[in-house]
């Protein structure tokens, strides 16, 4: 009896119907009598509904998603026609009702003046038909439509959804500039604690080795926070690139030469910005610098393949000596595509390409253009001349 609650007349709006009425039927709690005596049981499509015919405002009501099983007993001369209703455990959000808790699972209707046989067939019937989970499925997918029909659909659901993420995005990079912000603070004050250590290196004349000043400066740079040219420092015109290019000339000078002696502007512009730390410069400026490298004979130089491709030169560096290796490679493989010789020589690939090309308009490699792509081969006629 703890399954049923007290009900107030209403029925569920348009979804819930009568299926069938019987009356002058008594309820008990398993096979305990309950004072709900000689009422009109009334069986809907969602529940079975007990009201007392004496007392009008007096009526329960149990919902048919807790019934398990429904078994009949027959009546005879002397025991009323009864229907047994097996239940799940009551749900924690039930109403309140006649009883808060019961030791029984099962209730079951006596049928005083008949009408058991029907009552039983229609509330099987209404058992198989489970409208409850039915209208359960629609209403929930109603409300999950009714929040996204003026938040999230057509133009207007775009346009919220789009401003959504920008103020997403914008407390993202508002966020991020604060702790860069912070960073930039903090390195400040190593560049400072640095230029201090070296002052009283140099004041004091601590014993120190030329071998570790370079390392010394070298862990500096790596950190990124290596005094580094900046316009603040050296205005903003010509003399700005000089000391640029002075500075970047002095930091490619400790790779170039593992790099093949070129590496493209594109890189260099990436590993001087990394290097320098919070102090970032424009492509421009990387430029610039490069354009006059040569002009102030400084070991590295700025050069224009045919393709267009810009790189930073060692002035060291022996072409010659790179086409023969290109070709002594070409020659072992048999035959290499821009992209093989890109792995082998763990470099760009449009350095890779380049050195083929180079290669090639010295006569050493030939090439092979095909539908499997570009691939250059050693240039036999050449070979065959020279014998």
């Amino acid at each position: 009896m703890d399954r049923f609650y007290w009900y107030d007349g209403n029925l569920n709006g348009g979804n819930e119907r009568q299926v069938h009425n019987t009356k002058n039927v008594r309820l008990y709690d398993g096979d305990d009598k309950t004072t709900f005596d000689s009422g009109l049981l009334t069986l809907t499509n969602l529940r079975i509904i007990w009201s007392d015919e004496a007392q009008k405002d007096r009526k329960i009501a149990l919902e048919l998603d807790l019934v398990k099983k429904i078994t009949s007993e027959l009546g005879s001369m002397f025991k009323s026609a009864k229907t047994s209703i097996h239940l799940e455990a009551a749900p924690k959000d039930k109403p309140s009702g006649p009883k808060r808790s019961s030791s029984h699972n099962v209730v079951r209707f006596s049928f005083r003046v008949g009408g058991q046989e029907q009552f039983t067939k229609e509330l099987n019937q209404v058992i198989a038909a489970k409208e409850w989970e039915i209208l359960k499925a629609a209403s929930n997918q109603s409300k999950k439509t009714a929040e996204l029909a003026p938040r999230h659909v057509g133009i207007g659901g775009i346009e919220r959804k789009m401003q959504e993420k920008y103020e997403q995005t914008d407390q993202s990079i508002n966020q991020a500039f604060k702790d860069l912000d912070a960073l930039i603070e903090k390195a400040k004050d190593m560049v400072v604690l640095a230029e201090k250590f070296s002052s009283k290196l140099k004041d004091k004349q601590v014993s120190i080795t030329d071998d570790e000043t370079v390392a010394f400066k070298s862990y500096l740079l790596s950190m990124g926070i290596e005094n580094p040219v900046t316009r603040e420092t050296h205005g903003s015109g010509a003399r700005y690139h000089e000391e640029l290019a002075k500075q970047l000339s002095t930091f490619l000078s400790g790779f170039i030469e593992k790099e093949g002696g070129f590496i493209t502007l594109t890189d260099v512009y990436c590993r001087f910005n990394r290097a320098r730390g919070m102090e970032l410069i424009s492509p421009d400026d990387v430029f610039q610098a490069a354009q006059i490298l040569e002009k102030m004979n400084l070991p590295v130089r700025l050069r224009k393949f045919d393709s267009g491709v810009l790189v930073i030169q060692s002035v060291s560096h022996s072409e010659e000596e790179m086409i023969q290796k290109t070709y002594s490679q070409v020659e072992e493989a048999g035959s290499l595509s821009s992209e093989e010789l890109s792995q082998l020589l763990n470099m760009a690939l449009t350095l890779a390409r380049e050195r083929l090309l180079l290669a090639e308009q010295s006569g050493k490699l030939c090439r092979d253009d095909s539908l499997e792509g570009l691939r250059f081969y050693p240039n036999k006629f050449v070979e065959m001349e020279s014998t």
